[in-house]
């Protein structure tokens, strides 16, 4: 997946942010870096263990910085080192401080949220010939490669599957409240967003199959909460008879929830794709019809596990993975 897609899916999901706290338990504290990062008095350096160097997207979203301290503690548990570098948003910083590192000999695997994968091409390349494994989001072709091969895997969102279970869940609710006579408000994800025309198909597709009467009678585009709600309100007054909202992502759904408590309304059928505390309590409560929740914290785990077999087995064809997901439903 592009940084867009896994900014707008990780950071407003928020990770699965109670099952990577219990994951950070028992690891330290984030380690930022700047570029290669540690001394020759390093476990790494020493021999105690091996050390791998992880670059999210920028630590001052709260959800990298929770992610980046459960990576720290599911690699303690692991027996490794675990380096966070912390690009602050900038690709070229990211590219630079991993290029460092990687050069330095240091790492005995990297793992990269990549701000911008068309930047990364030359840095694999640096790491498969200096036989240092490497994970990242998205696919080969996103980073210049034309298949899967040794020391290089990847991390992706099946969009189609995420956006036909967040369509068929919406369509499901508006049967189950409205005899299917849904009128509905579609939140769209902003111009360029990766993964958005796979997505949003899949949407209307699921809708389309659960509730063929239901009709989308107007459309927004999802930035953060208070504008979403903005939004919708507004949607709202031009057609008081919205039953039905798609919000997209968290803040959204969560838009949607708040502008129809401020106009007074019972709140309506509301699904998205997303997943963090905030949601999932809201789908308990019944504001929220049903979430599509990216497992991050089980993806981590595999991620991270993928990595450590590339390092035990240089020779080992790389994987593609895909995030798993889950459709959480107040009715389990």
């Amino acid at each position: 997946m592009h940084a867009t897609s896994h900014y707008r899916r990780v950071a407003l999901a928020g990770l699965a942010v109670g099952s990577l706290t219990l994951l950070a338990a028992c690891g330290g504290d984030v380690q930022p870096a700047e570029g290669s990062t540690g001394s020759d008095t390093t476990p790494a350096a020493s021999g105690e263990k091996k050390t791998i160097v992880f670059s999210p997207l920028g630590l001052q979203i709260p959800a990298m910085k929770q992610l980046s301290e459960g990576v720290q503690g599911y690699g303690q548990s692991k027996g490794y080192d675990v380096i966070v570098q912390d690009p602050k948003m900038d690709p070229q910083k990211q590219v630079t401080d991993l290029q460092t590192v990687i050069e330095s000999g240091k790492a005995a695997g990297v793992w990269s949220i990549a701000l911008a994968p068309a930047a990364m091409t030359a840095l694999v390349q640096t790491a498969l010939d200096k036989d240092v494994p490497i994970i990242l989001n998205g696919t080969p072709e996103d980073y210049g490669l034309d298949r899967l091969e040794p020391g290089v895997s990847f991390s992706t969102i099946d969009y189609y599957a995420e956006g036909r279970s967040a369509g068929e869940e919406l369509g499901n609710c508006i049967t189950e409240r409205y005899d299917g006579a849904g009128r509905v408000l579609f939140g769209e994800s902003p111009a360029g967003t990766a993964g958005k025309k796979e997505f949003e198909t899949a949407v209307k597709e699921g809708l389309a199959e659960t509730a063929p009467d239901a009709k989308i009678v107007s459309t927004f585009t999802v930035g953060d909460r208070t504008a979403a709600q903005t939004d919708i309100g507004g949607a709202l007054q031009g057609n008081p008879d919205l039953n039905a909202v798609f919000g997209q992502n968290d803040e959204g759904a969560l838009g949607a929830v708040g502008a129809f408590k401020a106009a007074g309304k019972d709140i309506p059928c509301i699904t998205e794709a997303g997943g963090n505390a905030e949601t999932l309590a809201a789908v308990e409560s019944g504001d929220l019809y049903a979430v599509v929740a990216l497992q991050f914290a089980a993806d981590m785990a595999q991620s991270f596990d993928a990595l450590t077999a590339m390092i035990d087995d240089p020779e080992a064809t790389g994987v593609q993975l895909t995030v798993p997901q889950e459709v959480v439903k107040a009715d389990g």
